[in-house]
C-alpha cells in the first residue's frame, strides 16, 4: 500500500487532490449539505477560515529573504510577466480563434488566466527539479501578493470582454483587503514573534488550509448540482475542455523556456522561471473567486477550469521535475 501511494504522489496524485475529489463527490451525493438551503452556517466558517489561512501565509513570509530576492530581477520580472501577461493574453487571443469552446467555461478559462502562482507547488516542484530555490520562494510569495489586486483588475477587463460579466473592482479589492491583505500584513508583521513557535507544526497547519479549501469548493459545487448547472454538459465536453487545459499548460511552459533560454538564463533560473511561470493557484482562485462570484452555483462552473488544470499541472509538473532532477549538469 505504500508503494502504491508513493507512486501517486511521485505523480502529482497526493491526498489534498484526493480531498478535492472527495469533496465533489460529497456536493454531488449530498448537494443540500452544502447549498445555499443547507442549516450549517458555512458563510461565517468559510470567512474566518480564509483569514487564518492568510494569516499564517503572512507568519511564514520572512521580510528579509523577500528584500534580499529583489537582486535576481530578470527572473523576477519574466515569471510575473509570464503570469500576469502573457498568460491573459495568450488565453483571450485563443478563446477568440477557437470558437468551439463552450461558452460557459469562457468565464473560468478566463478567470484562470488571472490568477497568481501557486506557492507550495511551485517551490516543491522547483525543489525536485534541482532548481533556483530561493527565487522560487521570492516570486511566488510576490505573486501571491500581487494576485490580490492584479486578479480582479483582469477579470473586470477579461469578463466583459468574454461574457459581458461585469467585476466591480473597487468593491471587490475592498473585500479582498479585509479578507486577504489584512490578514497577510499582520502574519508578516508578527513574523519575528510567531514563525520560531509554529515552525515545527508547518507541516500540520498546511490541513487548515486545505480543509477551508474543501469546503468552499464542497458548497460552491453542492449548489452548482442542486441548481443542475452541469446538466447540459456531456462526459466528452469536459474531456475536452481538460485537453484544452493540458495543452494550455504545455503552451506556457514551452513559452516560457524558450524566453529564459533567450534571455541566457542559467539551467537552475530556466528551471525556476518553468514552474513558476506555469503554475495557477488553487487556493487563491477558489478565495478570491468566492468574492468576485459571490453566486456559489456560478463559482462551481467558473472553479471546474481552474480545478481541471490544477490537477494537469501537479501532474505534468511532477513528471517534468522528475526528469530534470536526473539530467547531469
Amino acid at each position: 500500500m505504500k508503494k502504491i501511494w508513493s507512486l501517486l504522489e511521485r505523480v502529482g496524485l497526493n491526498g489534498f487532490l484526493l480531498g478535492l475529489f472527495g469533496a465533489i463527490a460529497l456536493g454531488y451525493l449530498f448537494p443540500e449539505w452544502g447549498a445555499a438551503s443547507s442549516p450549517v452556517p458555512w458563510k461565517p466558517v468559510i470567512n474566518v477560515g480564509i483569514a487564518l489561512v492568510f494569516f499564517f501565509y503572512g507568519v511564514k513570509l520572512d521580510p528579509n529573504q523577500l528584500r534580499q530576492g529583489l537582486s535576481n530581477w530578470k527572473l523576477h520580472l519574466l515569471i510575473q510577466l509570464t503570469t500576469f501577461l502573457l498568460f491573459p493574453l495568450l488565453v483571450f487571443l485563443g478563446l477568440q480563434l477557437i470558437p468551439s469552446i463552450k461558452q460557459d467555461f469562457v468565464l473560468g478559462i478566463s478567470y484562470l488566466s488571472a490568477l497568481p502562482s501557486t506557492v507550495s507547488a511551485s517551490v516543491v516542484m522547483v525543489s525536485i527539479a534541482r532548481g533556483n530555490i530561493p527565487a522560487a520562494i521570492f516570486n511566488a510569495s510576490i505573486s501571491s501578493l500581487i494576485g490580490v489586486v492584479v486578479t480582479p483588475l483582469w477579470m473586470d477587463v477579461l469578463g466583459e470582454a468574454s461574457l459581458g460579466v461585469e467585476v466591480d473592482f473597487l468593491p471587490t479589492l475592498l473585500e479582498l483587503t479585509y479578507k486577504v491583505i489584512l490578514p497577510v500584513c499582520l502574519g508578516i508583521f508578527l513574523h519575528k514573534w510567531l514563525f520560531s513557535k509554529i515552525h515545527e507544526h508547518l507541516q500540520r497547519l498546511k490541513y487548515v488550509d486545505q480543509s477551508v479549501i474543501m469546503i468552499i469548493v464542497f458548497t460552491a459545487f453542492s449548489e452548482s448540482f442542486t441548481q443542475k448547472i452541469f446538466a447540459p454538459y456531456s462526459l466528452s465536453t469536459l474531456f475536452q475542455l481538460a485537453a484544452i487545459m493540458l495543452g494550455l499548460f504545455a503552451l506556457i511552459c514551452m513559452i516560457t523556456y524558450f524566453l529564459s533560454n533567450v534571455l541566457s538564463f542559467s539551467v537552475e533560473d530556466r528551471i525556476t522561471a518553468l514552474f513558476c511561470g506555469s503554475k495557477k493557484s488553487l487556493v487563491h482562485g477558489v478565495v478570491i473567486g468566492k468574492v468576485i462570484f459571490p453566486d456559489p452555483a456560478i463559482l462551481g462552473l467558473v472553479l471546474l477550469p481552474v480545478m481541471l488544470y490544477h490537477i494537469q499541472q501537479l501532474i505534468v509538473g511532477s513528471i517534468l521535475a522528475q526528469r530534470f532532477s536526473r539530467q547531469e549538469r
